[in-house]
């Protein structure tokens, strides 16, 4: 990672060999009750427009400069990842030590981390300010795992009772395994924890959010000790609960993610072999039944960071000796253009997240299959043709999940048909005006250093004359001058009467 000494410890669970580069938090997933969305997903690439899934756009000069001038604006500064992982990391390793060694809760002792989320698959844009760890929990070997919606959302029950520690978090009928009361001991724990954890930099300290009904996470901020209420860093602490290999993945994701022609069979054999987690998330919706309320969302966040590490149909794409590809620049883009469009329409987006994003990439890497699609100088090109895949999944209303193909990410329960007409035009507008929303903006400030003072306050412009100014600018000093000329107007004038 870029030679970053502090960084390794974030990336040694699953640093890959060679030297390779929400969450989604989305609600729960209605079934298709139509032909089998795998099947109509490539018939609707195929088909979109007269277009073939592998027919390039076209793309002017200035544009091509645009996108990859704004690629390379959004890769994070060196000092600022090794600043953010020290910090990080050392948090880590003690709540890890805390859990591990402490007598608070049994059942939390054999506890570890997985980092997942897009700082951890390298696509992290802007900033090192989010992190997500799921607290891996160890599960009995066998579990009833019972849908509640497509296949995302599920009752868990035990088997048989048990006095193992999972018996603490049971509901009464002595099976079924509580959501909320893991969730609510998560908190509890890092609370205890963070009341007598001291931040690496003494400047700062860690606050642990307000619990919120649909996150499965415990939210901590990095804030200032001088309570100005600015946020540094984010970090989510999500318990997961580890289903044993031997009991496989559940019916609805059993066939595994659709990459024979672009990993290879093999590998998606491998994948299948890789346990599931479920994370303690409630279903969305009011009037919700016991069950929905005590709901678990299975996740494959720690495969998706496995297939975006590992993403060519080459072996050996983008090792140090090998050629690069822009898959991830790509992927970068569109998340900073759905940071942008949720700005512009925070209330009409709100149901936009960059999970949606991120699995319209992972369908099209499966169709356009091949690295010399992907080839590093093709960035706007391919960029382009990952914009317009996104749009073409917003006009059918069918963005199937990647994993659970049954499960629309797109259904009018949980994205409004409203939202996605908004997100469709707004995608169409932004192909056709050029990208207006990739404009790079002004450098971010740089995140305080170890040992540096803390960062001054920003001072305003120069007021030179040669400095030209902004139309903001202009428009206050013309509301200035008439205010200043408007009593005078009025005196002047009563005197006219006056005579």
């Amino acid at each position: 990672m870029d030679g970053a000494e502090t960084e390794v410890k974030l990336m040694e669970d699953d640093q890959p060999e060679a030297s390779q580069g929400q969450d989604g938090r989305d609600g729960g997933m209605s079934p298709l009750a139509v032909s089998p969305p795998r099947q109509r997903l490539r018939a609707q690439q195929q088909s979109d427009e007269g277009k073939s899934p592998t027919q390039e756009p076209e793309v002017s000069p200035q544009l091509a400069r645009q996108i990859k001038f704004c690629a390379q604006d959004l890769r994070i500064r060196q000092k600022d990842r090794q600043w953010a992982a020290e910090l990080v990391n050392d948090f880590q390793d003690k709540l890890l030590n805390f859990l591990r060694n402490g007598n608070q809760q049994p059942y939390f002792q054999s506890a570890e981390f997985l980092n997942s989320g897009s700082y951890f698959e390298m696509v992290k844009i802007h900033s090192p300010n989010e992190f997500d760890m799921m607290l891996k929990l160890q599960s009995p070997s066998r579990l009833k795992l019972t849908t509640l919606d497509g296949g995302l959302f599920y009752q868990i029950d035990l088997y048989r009772s048990t006095r193992s520690p999972i018996r603490a978090f049971l509901l009464e009928n002595e099976t079924t395994l509580s959501a909320s009361k893991i969730l609510t001991e998560m908190h509890r724990l890092v609370r205890k924890f963070i009341s007598t954890y001291r931040a690496t930099d003494k400047r700062y300290r860690w606050l642990v959010n307000r619990k919120r009904v649909s996150s499965p996470a415990v939210t901590l901020s990095l804030v200032r000790n001088d309570n100005s209420g600015e946020e540094l860093i984010s970090v989510d602490v999500v318990p997961a609960l580890e289903i044993h290999p031997s009991q496989g993945w559940p019916s609805a994701a059993r066939n595994g993610p659709d990459v024979d022609n672009w990993l290879g069979k093999k590998n998606r054999q491998e994948i299948k072999s890789l346990p599931c987690y479920f994370v303690p998330k409630r279903m969305k919706g009011r009037k919700l039944s016991e069950a929905a309320k005590e709901s678990w969302r299975i996740s494959f966040s720690h495969i998706e960071k496995k297939i975006i590490l590992y993403h060519g149909n080459n072996k050996t794409c983008c090792e140090s000796t090998a050629t690069k590809c822009c898959r991830k620049q790509c992927l970068k883009l569109l998340k900073c253009l759905i940071e942008g469009l949720k700005h512009r329409f925070p209330r009409e987006l709100d149901h936009l997240c960059s999970y949606h994003g991120k699995t319209a990439f992972l369908h099209t890497l499966s169709i356009r299959f091949k690295d010399s699609m992907w080839a590093r100088h093709l960035l706007p090109v391919c960029f382009l043709h990952l914009l317009g895949a996104l749009e073409g999944y917003a006009r059918s209303g069918l963005l199937p999940h990647f994993f659970v193909p049954d499960c629309n990410l797109f259904s009018p329960d949980h994205f409004p048909r409203r939202s996605l007409a908004v997100l469709t035009a707004a995608l169409e507008e932004q192909r056709r005006e050029g990208l207006p929303l990739l404009v790079p903006p002004a450098p971010a400030a740089p995140l305080p250093a170890f040992g540096s003072p803390l960062s001054p306050e920003p001072r305003p412009a120069s007021s030179s004359s040669n400095s030209p100014q902004t139309p903001s600018e202009s428009r206050l000093n013309t509301d200035f001058l008439m205010k200043l000329v408007l009593p005078f107007a009025i005196v002047f004038i009563s005197v006219l009467f006056l005579m």
